[in-house]
C-alpha cells in the first residue's frame, strides 16, 4: 500500500463534505476521493442491515479505486457498519462517532447532549462511546431529522430553522447540558442558530475536525502519511445520483469549490 495513494471519504450524501474541509485543514498534503451514496439518501430511517449493505458496497468500490485508508463520514454509517467495515475493507477504517465522544468527554462537561438523524440515535452509538469513557455523565439525545433538509434547502439561519431548533433543543435545556455533540455532518452549518438557542455556556462538539486529528494518527501509525508539502493533493468527488445538483450544494459543505463530479453506480 502506497502512502501517496488517496484517502476514501464516503457519507450518504453532501454533508462528509465538512470531514473533508476538516482533513484537509488537518492533512493538506493527503489526497482524497470522496463518494456520496446520493441516489439512496438518507441513511438514517434505513434498517442497520440495509446500511452495512450500502456501505460495503461503497467500500468495496473505494478499494477498487486504490485507496490507502477509509473515512466513514456518515454518523448512521459509523454506527451501524464500523465493526463490518473494518473486518471488510482490508485497510485502515476510521469512524466519526469515537472521535466526536473523545471530545465530548475531553471538554468535562457533567451532563451532554447529543442530536443526531434518527437512526443514528435510535443505535446509541453515540450514548454507548461516551459511557465507555466516563460512565458517570448524564447523558440526553434528541433525534433532529428535519435539520439535514433545512441545510440542503438552505436555510441555515432561516426563522423556521430557529424555531424547530428551539423545539428539538428543548429537553437539552431543561437537563442542563454543557456540552452538544453535533452527531450529524450536516449540523455543523448550523452551529450559529445551534449555538443561539443553546447559549454561550454550552459548548459544541463537531466529531469533523476530531476524524481528522484522528485519521492522521492512524496513518502515522501505519506509516501511510503523504509525502511531499501538499501541492500535488487532489481531491476527487463521486456521487451516486444527480452530480449536477451535487455540485451545485457541495460548495456549501465544502467551503470551496468543486471542480467537478463523477457519477458511478454502486452496488
Amino acid at each position: 500500500m502506497s502512502a501517496s495513494a488517496p484517502i476514501g471519504v464516503f457519507d450518504s450524501g453532501l454533508g462528509g463534505l465538512t470531514v473533508v474541509a476538516a482533513l484537509r485543514r488537518t492533512m493538506p498534503g493527503e489526497s482524497i476521493v470522496y463518494v456520496g451514496d446520493t441516489a439512496r439518501v438518507p441513511y438514517g430511517p434505513k434498517s442497520p442491515e440495509t446500511v452495512r449493505r450500502y456501505a460495503r458496497e461503497i467500500c468495496g468500490w473505494l478499494r477498487g479505486e486504490g485507496v490507502k485508508a477509509i473515512v466513514v463520514a456518515c454518523n448512521t454509517a459509523t454506527a451501524h457498519a464500523l465493526p463490518d467495515l473494518i473486518t471488510f475493507a482490508g485497510v485502515p477504517v476510521i469512524g466519526v462517532v469515537e472521535p466526536g465522544a473523545e471530545a465530548a468527554v475531553a471538554t468535562g462537561a457533567q451532563a451532554i447532549g447529543i442530536i443526531g438523524t434518527s437512526g443514528t440515535i435510535a443505535s446509541g452509538a453515540y450514548a454507548k462511546a461516551i459511557w465507555q469513557r466516563a460512565p458517570h455523565l448524564t447523558l440526553v439525545s434528541q433525534a433532529c431529522p428535519l435539520f439535514v433538509p433545512l441545510v440542503e434547502e438552505g436555510w441555515i439561519e432561516h426563522p423556521a430553522t430557529r424555531l424547530i431548533a428551539r423545539e428539538y433543543l428543548a429537553p437539552l435545556l431543561a437537563a442542563k447540558v454543557g456540552t452538544v455533540v453535533l452527531g450529524c455532518t450536516h449540523y455543523p452549518l448550523l452551529r450559529t442558530v445551534l449555538a443561539e438557542v443553546l447559549g454561550p455556556e454550552v459548548s459544541l462538539v463537531d466529531s469533523a475536525s476530531a476524524t481528522a486529528a484522528a485519521t492522521r494518527e492512524v496513518l502515522r501509525a501505519h506509516q501511510l502519511r503523504a509525502p511531499g508539502d501538499g501541492a500535488s493533493a487532489t481531491l476527487r468527488v463521486v456521487a451516486s445520483d444527480a452530480p449536477e445538483q451535487f455540485l451545485r450544494l457541495g460548495q456549501r459543505f465544502l467551503g470551496a469549490a468543486i471542480e467537478q463530479v463523477e457519477r458511478v453506480t454502486l452496488g
